[in-house]
């Protein structure tokens, strides 16, 4: 087999797709220039500058079955000591809510059947339920014979009410950011299986402690460069155009550096959105036709929200991070709270408090919605100083993932126009669009890449 060659790759779009796609082809050896229309990478993964503090756009939690993710920072060379607090698993509510269960450091499942056993507001007809859920999941190795809703599969698992409200639902919003009755129950088991039906160390809560830009984005940037490839900020690469001596090129990238630049293949790492556009952009009706048709009528998309409240320095909860009770009937829109100052020590007195699917919360203005949620806390933790912050500031990613629907047919990263591939969360795989989708289908991307051409030099 002849040696592979160096090629002339472009990664348009720096979020956490296309920084995996980059620092893996150039790994292989490739010249790669990541290209971002933002002036820095992260994509919906980032932090903002606010109140003098580094902020992320959304508050974050990861798993210990993140294998891609945490597979891509070693490589990184970071420090996930301290880049990451890792929690057993767990969902505490506040204490007047009821439920406590945590995950003691036992080996699985041991972990799981202990946590049960001492898991406070559970009566015994909730563990009975929760016991042979776990065990029916096992039994059926976590795969469905035909998807439904995760709404669906409790009930034919007869799942209670209360368990339900306290377990279930919020754990498949934390991880689908959509609502039980129209979400993927095989997703969700996907998830399942990988965090409680695997090793204890799978089913860790991990939460970043730096800004997410600090997490992946920038040492990505950091290690492209080292390997002799380039970063591009500043550039929104609205079209592509055949190349001479090779296959691509990007008009709007060659008018901003003044130069012009041709790529041998392309990975589009965009939104669903621009990566449709481009696509349809490049002149072949026939493949646009099959690109519209595979996506157009299935995906759908979600929003996520983001409530920062600042509290006097000295305020801190007793926990790094509480489940809540979702009731926006009542005005408590919230579902998980989140202390900054067990991440950041510059971040004392800061609360993040995050919505998942969260549309209706929209129809309300920042003040209003701050102002709900500091009375949710205050009731929750029967703690009126709650009352009063010092700032706030929401943030909504009105389509922060597609919609985890059951059945859902989404793109491949092969697409049908030779030398030009797609990555994010939104491509096939066993994942809902979280991180690790991102990472998985970045990596998926650049090794369809290093596939095609050892497949041509085999072919020489």
């Amino acid at each position: 087999m002849a040696k592979q060659h160096s090629r002339q790759i472009a990664v348009i779009g720096a979020g956490w797709a296309g920084c995996a796609a980059a620092v893996r082809l150039s790994q292989l050896g490739h010249r790669i220039n990541l290209i971002e229309s933002a002036n820095q990478l992260g994509g919906r993964a980032r932090s903002i500058d606010l109140h003098d503090m580094q902020i992320d756009n959304g508050q974050h939690i990861m798993l210990g079955a993140y294998s891609a993710c945490l597979s891509l920072m070693k490589e990184l060379k970071l420090d996930l000591g301290k880049s990451m607090l890792r929690l057993p698993l767990q969902m505490v509510y506040p204490k007047q809510t009821g439920m406590r269960f945590i995950a003691p450091r036992l080996p699985a499942p041991l972990h799981l059947l202990a946590a049960l056993w001492n898991a406070e507001g559970l009566s015994g007809e909730d563990k009975l339920s929760l016991a042979r859920f776990s065990t029916s999941a096992r039994w059926m190795d976590w795969k469905l014979n035909h998807d439904c809703s995760v709404s669906e599969l409790l009930a034919i698992h007869e799942q209670t009410q209360n368990l339900c409200t306290l377990l279930w639902n919020p754990l498949c919003l934390a991880a689908l950011n959509t609502p039980p009755e129209r979400a993927s129950a095989q997703i969700f088991l996907n998830v399942l299986r990988d965090s409680l039906g695997a090793k204890r160390a799978a089913s860790d809560m991990l939460i970043p402690k730096v800004d997410l830009s600090n997490l992946i984005p920038n040492a990505a940037a950091r290690h492209i460069e080292t390997h002799g490839g380039k970063v591009t900020t500043g550039v929104t690469v609205r079209a592509i155009s055949p190349g001479n001596s090779m296959r691509w090129t990007l008009p709007d990238l060659n008018r901003k550096i003044g130069e012009v630049l041709e790529f041998d293949e392309l990975i589009i790492a965009t939104n669903f959105h621009q990566s449709r556009r481009l696509l349809a952009g490049v002149q072949s009706q026939q493949i646009k036709t099959d690109y519209d048709r595979t996506v157009d009528t299935s995906l759908r998309f979600e929003s996520i929200t983001t409530c920062y409240l600042q509290y006097a320095p000295t305020f801190r909860l007793n926990r790094a991070f509480f489940a809540l009770i979702d009731r926006p009937d009542i005005g408590h829109w919230g579902q998980f709270v989140f202390d900054r100052s067990y991440l950041q020590v510059a971040q004392a007195g800061l609360i993040a408090v995050v919505i998942s699917a969260s549309d209706s919360a929209q129809s309300l203005t920042q003040s209003e919605l701050s102002h709900a949620i500091a009375a949710q806390l205050a009731s929750e933790f029967n703690n009126v100083e709650l009352l009063e912050f010092q700032w706030s500031k929401v943030i909504h990613e009105k389509r922060a993932t597609f919609s985890c629907l059951p059945n859902l047919q989404r793109p491949s990263n092969q697409t049908s126009i030779p030398g030009i591939y797609i990555a994010g969360d939104y491509t096939t795989g066993d994942y809902p669009a979280t991180l690790e989708a991102a990472v998985r289908s970045g990596k998926k991307a650049a090794d369809l890449i290093r596939q095609s051409l050892l497949n041509s030099d085999t072919a020489c």
